[in-house]
């Protein structure tokens, strides 16, 4: 298993060791081990995992919890192939407006950790995509909130040959700057707060 730091503090890429043979593939897209031998730090307690599936050209995001209570996540695509992004909206963090993207697919398994209070989208690029999340909490949806994908301040990487499917919620969530004026966003001492208190 490698992992890889993301340009987004706390953001980590992680890419499995399948195994495969004339029967089929065998992969673990966690393992507690190497993910605490590269971070220093154990994975959170699960509280919830979720599964979503979506046609080409969907887009779901970004997404984020208010915190507190926060919520840390751990997705992976066991199915498909997707573009999966961080973004880094966390007040007064070092890496704030930062985003980064990882290839996620059923061929390589990789797997991309969400610290506290970071923003969450993908963009499914075939269709049947199947995008699995580990989260460190329950879905509460008063606390779920959303930004634009499309706001050209973030200039996240919408591919140009595919025409974005958003929900009605995602169509009208407010920009990065909108949020901020809103006292929408959480801030970065609070989110280091809630990963201290997830057992990091």
């Amino acid at each position: 298993m490698q992992i890889r730091e993301l340009s987004v503090e706390g953001a980590l890429e992680i890419t499995p060791n399948p195994i495969s043979d004339d029967r089929g593939l065998f992969v673990s897209p966690f393992q507690e081990t190497p993910f605490r031998l590269a971070t220093g730090r154990r994975l959170f307690s699960v509280a919830q995992t979720s599964h979503s599936r979506s046609r080409r050209g969907v887009v779901r995001g970004v997404h984020f919890t208010a915190t507190p209570p926060g919520c840390a996540k751990y997705v992976y695509c066991p199915g498909g192939s997707a573009i999966d992004v961080v973004v880094d909206i966390r007040v007064d963090s070092p890496t704030f407006g930062n985003w980064d993207a990882v290839g996620v697919d059923q061929e390589h398994f990789r797997a991309v950790y969400f610290p506290v209070g970071v923003g969450h989208a993908f963009i499914a690029l075939q269709d049947d995509t199947v995008m699995s999340y580990l989260f460190s909490g329950e879905y509460v949806p008063e606390n779920e909130l959303a930004l634009s994908v499309t706001d050209p301040e973030l200039g996240l990487p919408l591919p140009q040959d595919l025409t974005p499917i958003l929900s009605a919620r995602d169509r009208v969530a407010p920009t990065l700057a909108e949020a901020r004026e809103r006292g929408l966003l959480p801030h970065y001492d609070k989110c280091k707060a809630a990963e201290v208190a997830l057992g990091h």
